[in-house]
């Protein structure tokens, strides 16, 4: 909700605002389930629309995009009016301009990209590769880059694989090693990430991040609401896929300084995902990324159970915070709660990390950096309930909003363009093709030599028959008798007539 060019997102003892030039400082949504985390997030974007700031989020459990249909006061909404001070004039119940994106292309636009623009690093976390394996993959790449070759989809990767393989020599000095049993294991992941809906996610056309950064004919800043409630059953390639988006946004975008307002704010829901098992080196960018992203004029807020599941590195740069109730059980969780609560500036008002555990629903400890980049104190405070409805739509309304939606039609139809695959596979026909030539030839050449070989076999035969009748025979002796005598009459003649001449 907009109230003095800053967004109102809940009240205490003093209200709680996410000052717009600040909301680039990335922030963090965090609580046990059912304490409010999925209102918190539906107020937050609502806000951020209303400003004209355009939202990137995830959908998990489906029950986001109620956003298309206005609200409905109840009893509940009208209690939490009254304790927030807000007129019920002043809160209008109202739908927000929703667009709806699915990997699958079932409950939305699809959602591709290209094998080539994901890039060898997140691929080889997707098909979990070990290190000598994604230094292959890495050399795949690299000769594919090298020779202008594009890798679409994966069967374009396939084949690179395949190609390397069975050119290692011939690219050993320029690359380097490249085994046959590396290649087999990426083929063999290859196959499992096909099974897992990899074939739908990579291809063209591909997404246009300038289509999820556009605002309705009001203004008002469109919800991207990405359905993931089937690619969550595959949590790696859900996480990998929201990273991507990350890398992009860090890619793509150019430098813009300390904007009034974000260009876009990027919901992360379940993000202990992209941290769970992963690498040194890929947290070590994540952070980088985090740090450096806030100049494109990106705002990036985290979704989780607790503070704990995000890297400290980090946790650092998440400056906007809301705090949901945690439970405390053990004796692991009364540690996390302890250091959720000293991530806070105290308030002298209350304990922080007793308020922790005594959250209700739709309330949570808040603190958000004001004008001056300073962070509030702890606030805690009611969340405002959202003005679009709560809950899922059915498949025929979900279906109705995309077929309106301007981009309709854009993403729907996949293009198979020409790529490695058809380049290695036209290279291999013509191989193939000069094979079966020099092979027909050598078939003839040697069928040739048959024929020659019989017909002088037969010549032989031939003539050996003439020699073994009477008249050969005779004719033989005396052809020999008439050697023989030519030999000794020219030797004599050589040796001792011509002296006798002269």
């Amino acid at each position: 909700m907009r109230k003095d060019q800053r967004l109102l997102i809940g009240k205490g003892e003093n209200e709680a605002f996410i000052v717009p030039k600040m909301a680039n400082r990335h922030g963090l949504i965090c609580g046990a389930t059912g304490t409010g985390k999925t209102v918190t997030l539906k107020v937050m974007a609502e806000s951020f629309s209303e400003l004209g700031v355009p939202v990137f989020l995830a959908d998990v459990k489906g029950d986001i995009a109620g956003c298309v249909k206005p609200g409905e006061k109840n009893e509940n909404i009208t209690k939490r009016l009254e304790k927030l001070g807000i007129a019920d004039s002043d809160f209008p119940m109202k739908r927000f301009p929703v667009r709806f994106w699915d990997v699958f292309g079932e409950k939305g636009h699809p959602v591709r990209t290209t094998v080539s623009e994901m890039g060898a690093t997140l691929l080889a976390r997707l098909l979990g590769l070990t290190d000598v394996q994604t230094g292959v993959l890495a050399i795949v790449f690299r000769v594919a880059d090298d020779k202008g070759w594009l890798l679409l989809d994966l069967k374009d990767l396939r084949s690179m694989v395949a190609y390397v393989a069975d050119h290692a020599q011939e690219l050993l000095h320029q690359y380097g090693m490249v085994s046959r049993q590396s290649c087999g294991a990426i083929q063999r992941a290859l196959l499992q990430l096909e099974d897992a809906g990899g074939t739908l996610f990579f291809g063209e056309p591909d997404i246009q991040l300038s289509d999820w950064m556009q605002c309705d004919e009001d203004g008002r800043g469109y919800l991207n609401i990405f359905h993931c409630e089937k690619l969550y059953q595959s949590p790696l390639l859900y996480s990998t896929f929201m990273l991507w988006l990350l890398a992009e946004l860090f890619e793509q975008l150019p430098e813009t300084g300390d904007p009034e307002k974000p260009k876009l704010v990027f919901f992360f829901d379940e993000a202990h995902l992209l941290f769970k098992d992963a690498p040194r080196a890929l947290t070590d960018k994540v952070e980088q990324m985090v740090k450096l992203i806030r100049s494109k004029g990106v705002g990036v807020y985290f979704i989780t159970q607790q503070p704990s599941d995000i890297p400290n590195a980090v946790l650092a740069q998440l400056s906007n915070r809301v705090q949901h109730a945690l439970r405390a059980y053990t004796p692991l969780e009364q540690k996390a709660i302890k250091a959720a609560a000293q991530s806070f500036r105290a308030n002298p008002a209350f304990d922080t990390e007793t308020a922790i555990t005594e959250l209700g629903t739709g309330e949570a400890l808040v603190s958000f950096l004001d004008e001056k980049g300073i962070p509030s104190v702890v606030e805690r405070a009611t969340i405002l309930p959202p003005q679009s409805a709560m809950g899922a739509i059915d498949d025929e309304r979900r279906k109705a909003e995309i077929m309106a939606d301007d981009l309709y039609g854009k993403y729907e139809d996949a293009v198979d363009s020409e790529s490695a695959y058809e380049i290695i596979t036209a290279a291999n026909a013509e191989q193939e093709a000069a094979a079966q030539a020099a092979a027909e030839e050598e078939a003839a050449r040697k069928e040739q030599e048959k024929r020659e070989k019989e017909e002088a076999k037969k010549q032989r035969q031939s003539a050996s028959k003439r020699n073994s009748s009477p008249l050969g025979k005779v004719a033989n002796s005396a052809m020999n008798s008439i050697g023989r005598e030519v030999g000794r009459s020219i030797g004599r003649g050589l040796l001792g007539t011509l002296k006798k001449w002269f």
